[in-house]
């Protein structure tokens, strides 16, 4: 089926009735958006095989290519983190224990949080205008014509490939920070590097490690499902693309930071 943009209904002199249309069609959006993830996954399991080439390409564009600023991101996150809690920690000579709160905090919060943003940022604003460019040129109404499903040749691919590409940057983004906060411990904390490792690790639970991969996992649903479904309702060409683009990445922002709230409040 199809998906349009709601209309919003003609302006009343009634405030709180126009409120209520607006909270109506939010919902109505939000049950479309649920929908294409419902039926996105479904196709993931019978149609893998046949998207396997574009899901590579996906999982290129979101991981490889996204790299690069995760790296500088990470990395300087970590030294701030390091750097922030172990001056608090030298006032109470606590400062060999700046590696436990810097491996901590990146596995918990920091390290999803932080690429999910990214992603969203580059990985989903690029989504949500291809996939908006692509509706108001009539391409997704060609593959109705065609037969071909839009949610399982444009919407799968997506989705599998950030379901894999963002727990795996974030493995990379706890890594990198880490060594990060370890060179700040060793120069301006007179931390040895053997002592914060051990730290690091031995007071590392598993369960920090778990969440933070679930929310990974999590946000990365957001991200594609957020973006694809600007996407695909985008209208009025140029323009709608700009604010299909800008719409997908102030919605993703809100979602990661609300359900990576109540994900944390859920498991601590």
């Amino acid at each position: 089926m199809k998906i349009y943009e709601p209309e919003l209904p003609p302006s009343s002199k009634y405030p709180l009735i126009l409120l209520g249309h607006r909270v109506l069609l939010s919902m109505r959006g939000a049950g479309r958006a649920l929908l294409i993830w419902g039926e996105a996954l479904l196709y993931a399991f019978l149609h893998f095989r046949r998207r396997r080439r574009e899901t590579g390409r996906q999982m290129m564009i979101a991981g490889v290519k996204s790299i690069g600023v995760v790296s500088i991101v990470a990395f300087f996150t970590g030294m701030i983190l390091c750097l922030q809690t172990g001056l608090l920690l030298l006032d109470y000579g606590q400062e060999v224990n700046v590696g436990t709160v810097v491996m901590t905090t990146l596995c918990r919060e920091m390290a999803p949080f932080m690429t999910a943003l990214i992603i969203a940022a580059s990985v989903g604003s690029s989504m949500a205008a291809e996939l908006g460019t692509m509706a108001v040129s009539e391409e997704i109404s060609a593959l109705h014509v065609m037969s071909i499903n839009p949610v399982s040749y444009l919407v799968t691919p997506r989705l599998l490939a950030l379901l894999f590409m963002v727990p795996a940057l974030t493995v990379y983004a706890n890594s990198l920070g880490v060594l990060g906060g370890m060179v700040v411990a060793k120069t301006q904390l007179d931390v040895e590097y053997s002592a914060y490792y051990k730290n690091a690790l031995s007071n590392l639970e598993h369960k920090d490690m778990y969440v933070g991969l679930l929310k990974a996992v999590v946000f990365g649903q957001i991200i594609t499902i957020i973006s694809c479904y600007q996407g695909i309702i985008t209208t009025n060409g140029a323009i709608g693309v700009g604010r299909a683009a800008r719409r997908s990445v102030v919605a993703c922002f809100l979602f990661v930071l609300v359900i990576g709230y109540f994900i944390t409040r859920v498991f601590y």
